[in-house]
Order: C-alpha cells, then structure tokens, then sequence
C-alpha cells in the first residue's frame, strides 16, 4: 500500500489550530468531538490530561482556541469553553462523584525525594507549577500572602462569572498531591527571600499583579476615585463598598469590564459594612457565607444603590482589549459604553467626586501600533458620577527581593526571564504577572508548567521536557463521509444564562450547555485534525475532486506555478484553510487517491 504524500504526522499535530493556540497545548478538537460522539467521559479526561484547573477554565479561560478556532472564518468558532464546563459539570470537582476523574489524570504520586522547590504566591500559576513538580517527584512548598489560595482567581474574578467552592475543590485536590502550604505568610514581612532560597534547592516567583495604576490627571485624590483592583478585592472578599447612584469605569479591558458588572451587583449585599478591607480577614466566613439572597430583597438593595454605571474607553469599539463576550454581557445588562473618549480631570465638591471630565481621542496608538493616545482639544464634556473606577491596568510588586540578588528587572519592574522562565539568579525561577505583566488565567497556567518543566530538568541533570515533546503517526480513517450530516450549516449555539432581569446579587450568570446543545456545538467542529492526503502514484488527475469540492478548495495547475516540476507536469493543490473536511472528494475519487488520515499521539507505558 503506498504512502501518503504529506507533511510528517508531527507537523500536522504541531499545527492544528485550536491546540497550538492553548498555552498548555489542549487537545480541544479531541474532547469536541468526543462530545459530539457522545463520549462525555472521556471528553474530560481529554480536557483534564494537560490542565490541573479545567472546571476554571470551563468557565473563565480567555480561550485562545475559539480566536484559533478555523470555524470562526465560516461563521463562529466553536462554544469551546463552554463545552469544556459541559463536561466539567459531570465529571469534575464540582460532579456528584467529587474529584475522581480529577484524580485519575494523572496517576500514581511518587514519593517527594528529588529536591525541594519554594513557590512564591497561591495563584493558579503557582499552583499549576506545584502540580507538575509535585507529580514530578518534588518536595513542594507554596508561600501565600493571603490566608486563602486563589490569588487574583479567587479575589479578582466576580462571583457571578465564577463560584468559589469550584476554585476550592480544584486546589484542595491540588494540595492534596503533598503540596505544603504556608498561608498569611508575605514574603518579605514574615520571611525573607533569601530565607526561602536557604531553603530550597530552587524558587519559582509567581506572585500576581496586585498593584494598581493610578492616573495622574487633576481631583484624582477626591474620595470615590477607586482602583479597579482594589474594588474588587474589597467586593470579592464580602465587603460593601458606598458606590452612590452613579459609577463611572475609566478602561477598556476584562478588568474594566468586570469592575463595571460588579458595581451593578455590589449593593446588593445584604451585610453591614466591616470596616477597611485587610487582606486576608474574614476567610472563614467568606467560605460559608451564603451569596443567594431573594428576589425582592436584591431587587431593594439595586434600588437603593449604584443605578447608572458608565464605562469610557480610549479605544473604538473594534479596538476594545476586553472579550467581546465581557462587553456584550454588560450591554445587556443596561452598562453604557462610550468609545474614543479619555479621562480629563475628576470634579468634586467637598473632596468628594461629582463627575468626571473626559475628552474625545483622535487616535491611541502611533504607526507602529505602539500605545500613544491623541487627544481632540476643547472637546471635554462632564459625565456625573459618585464613583470613578480606573481599570487603567496593574503591576507586581518584586520589593520583597534585594537587588544584591543580582535579579534583573523589566522596565515595569517585573523579573527579566529567559525562554525556560529562568531568572539571572541559578536558583530563581518567574512566571506569570511577574514577568510578563498581567496575563491571562490559561496563559499563568502555562507559565507554571513551564518554570516547573524547566525546574525538574535543572534539579535532575536532564532536559526540559516540553508539552509539544510527543511522538506521533499518522493513522488512516477509512469509510470518511460527512455529506450526509448538516455540521457545516449548523449555527454557533447559545450558551444559556440567566435573564438579565435576574441578574441581581452574585448568582452565577452563565449557565452550562443541555446535552443536546452541547453535542449539537460539538458536531459543528470541522475536524481540523484530520486531513486529505494524496497518493500520488494512483491519481490519475480526473479532476473529479475538483468538480465535487462544495468550498472551491482544490485545483489542478501546471507544476512549475508553484515552483516545482516543469511544465509539462501537473499538482493537485488543496487550500487546508477553506477545506471543510467533508469527504466528498475522497467519495468521489476513481482509484482511490485520496485518503483521511490524523495524526495520532503514541502512548507509552
């Protein structure tokens, strides 16, 4: 039987899109269409495989894979994420049966005897690092500011996007590993540095950005000028921040926007104020404090608080950094957005803020799409406002590391990192917000696995293993026909979620998939793994594939228009980018020519 002209199995599998997108290199067609073949279970083992936090993930990953996503140049990406939290719901931590499946991932856990390893910071980047190396063999060691594990997960994303005891069962069944924990430990506060590298064979620093940016425009001192981040912390942390009627969001970002949808719900708290917010305080009752409160009673406290809430934005709407999703949620949940204006100056009476000056924007970023706003003069207008929120981004704070360390610093005082997550330092590691800056949830994750990958290989003499490391074959799929299937006209599916009417206090908003709307998203996936190879030596050049082919995606041309062969010979040329995988060339075929194949990834014992 002969072989079929391609490019090499690893190629393939290095390449197809929705995979290479994922910063820890899921394999979301598999566990799509797993769903879509109505294997649920083994759909999340799929997803669980290369992720410690898939019921997180199920349901705020940024999901770089949708923006991959092939499907989305015909109509919509495929509902990735949400089909992730689909199967979340039934076999995750959050399922009846607990965190079995959690567990079965990834095997036997071996005993800690090849070095000890100090992570700095709780977050899931850390986390995710304590997974590998713990798995790995490694005695681990989590320092956490907080007297809760989470980080900004836990204390930067709302309640309504994500519900807490999921974010505690998937680090319970972490620690669970053998992880030691030290929590309300600050580093630099009540341990040094220096003391943890004394004590591990070697550090990796994940610690998030917690500081938040200010604006330096005139009355940004008054009282009701608050920083996004910090407003959050507050609210996530149970407690009631005086909003006044009218809040305005400065930012274009998920911060912004999750900043914005807070306010609308943060009156709704049925508590009395505590007092000043301290890091840490009150986690015994947050983790029992019941956020459900009736209709009538949340109905009365929207009414008695924030009534308008306005978000402004340097960007145009096609401009906006925030998840399209994130700003379609608020529209629908009555925020108003205005594009092209910037913050001028904050007025106040009485040291209190009154409303805020904006100005329109001619342009944010120069020629080389480097950010630098233009203003328009004598076009500032005053919006009214007893709140203003500036999401105008965040930092790390690395203080806590002596610069006699000899650690060298970004430009925004992050850890300089080398492609390994590697520090100047031999013994220091950084990922994550310390690094790179604010970072998406999967892309910290990714940055965990990484530093730990990097870690291992250090501590053990060998070589860092990668996660796109596998062996893999090509492996032929005989009998390929989709024609009689309607997938490739099914329309992107509504991912449920409560009414916007109801959307009061902290309930969580979006709902996951019914079964059937779940395998009807998964069947709209085009396959991009698998792909039509050619057996050159039976095809005959009928032309027959190219007559059937419904995308216009095949053609014959003369050799030498793609710079091979000489003109007196033919190539049969097929554009992988608009091909649906439908099969009917294959069907159509006279001798057989062309085949489907995958690439497959070779398990060993």
């Amino acid at each position: 039987m002969s072989t079929p002209v391609s490019p090499d199995a690893k190629w393939l599998w290095d390449n197809e899109p929705c995979r290479a997108a994922c910063p820890v290199h899921t394999d979301a067609g598999a566990y799509v269409t797993a769903i879509a073949d109505g294997r649920f279970r083994d759909a999340y083992a799929i997803a669980r495989r290369p992720n410690p936090f898939p019921s997180i993930c199920g349901r705020v990953c940024a999901a770089p894979c949708e923006s991959a996503c092939r499907r989305g140049k015909i109509d919509a990406p495929i509902a990735i994420r949400a089909l992730k939290r689909f199967v979340d719901e039934r076999f995750g931590v959050e399922s009846a049966g607990g965190s079995e499946m959690w567990h079965a991932a990834h095997g036997s856990v071996p005993e800690a005897t090849l070095g000890s390893v100090g992570i700095i910071g709780g977050g899931v980047g850390g986390l995710s690092a304590a997974h590998e190396l713990r798995l790995a063999g490694h005695a681990v060691t989590v320092y956490e500011a907080d007297e809760r594990l989470g980080g900004m997960v836990l204390l930067g994303i709302p309640e309504y996007r994500l519900p807490r005891e999921i974010i505690a069962a998937e680090i319970a069944a972490i620690v669970s590993l053998g992880v030691e924990v030290r929590l309300g430990c600050r580093v630099g506060r009540d341990i040094t540095f220096e003391e943890i590298l004394g004590e591990h064979d070697a550090v990796f620093v994940a610690a998030g950005a917690w500081q938040a940016r200010g604006l330096d425009i005139p009355g940004n001192e008054q009282d009701g000028v608050l920083k996004a981040v910090e407003f959050l912390l507050n609210v996530n942390q149970g407690y009631t921040v005086d909003l006044g009627e009218r809040v305005v969001v400065v930012g274009g970002g998920n911060v912004a926007f999750d900043a914005a949808r807070t306010a609308l719900r943060a009156a709704a708290r049925d508590e009395p104020t505590p007092g000043p917010v301290a890091l840490g305080d009150r986690a015994e009752q947050d983790a029992q404090r019941d956020i459900t409160t009736t209709m009538d009673v949340a109905r009365a406290a929207r009414r008695a608080g924030v009534r308008d809430v306005t978000v402004i934005s340097l960007e145009s709407a096609a401009e906006l950094p925030a998840a399209l999703e994130e700003v379609e949620e608020a529209e629908l949940e009555g925020i108003t957005l205005i594009h092209r204006r910037g913050p001028h100056r904050v007025i106040g009476e009485g040291g209190r803020v009154t409303g805020l000056e904006t100005i329109d924007v001619l342009s944010v970023f120069d020629e080389l799409h480097r950010f630098a706003p233009v203003f328009a003069p004598d076009t500032q207008k005053i919006i009214p406002a007893d709140t203003v929120i500036l999401a105008v981004g965040q930092s790390s704070d690395t203080t806590f590391i002596s610069a006699d360390l000899g650690l060298d610093r970004t430009r925004f005082g992050g850890l300089v990192v080398d492609a390994s997550l590697r520090t100047t330092h031999p013994k220091v590691w950084a990922g994550g917000d310390v690094a790179f800056g604010p970072r998406n949830l999967i892309d910290a994750i990714g940055d965990g696995q990484r530093a730990a990958a990097s870690i291992h290989a250090a501590l053990t003499g060998g070589t860092a293993p990668s996660r796109t490391d596998v062996k893999v074959e090509l492996i032929p799929k005989p009998a390929f026909r989709r024609v009689d299937s309607e997938y490739d006209s099914l329309a992107r599916g509504v991912v449920p979620s409560l009414a916007a009417e109801r959307r009061i206090g902290f309930t969580e908003v979006e709902h996951g998939f019914t079964e059937d709307g779940a395998v009807r998203e998964g069947f709209r996936c085009l396959r991009c793994f698998e792909n039509i190879m050619l057996k050159a030596d039976l095809c005959i050049l009928c032309g027959l594939c190219v007559d059937v082919c419904p995308e216009n995606c095949i053609t014959i041309v003369r050799a030498d228009h793609i710079g091979a062969g000489t003109a007196a010979q033919s190539a049969l040329v097929l554009d992988e980018e608009v091909c649906i995988r439908c099969g009917l060339c294959i069907n159509r075929c006279p001798p057989a020519a062309l085949v489907m194949v995958y690439a497959k990834e070779i398990q060993h014992d």
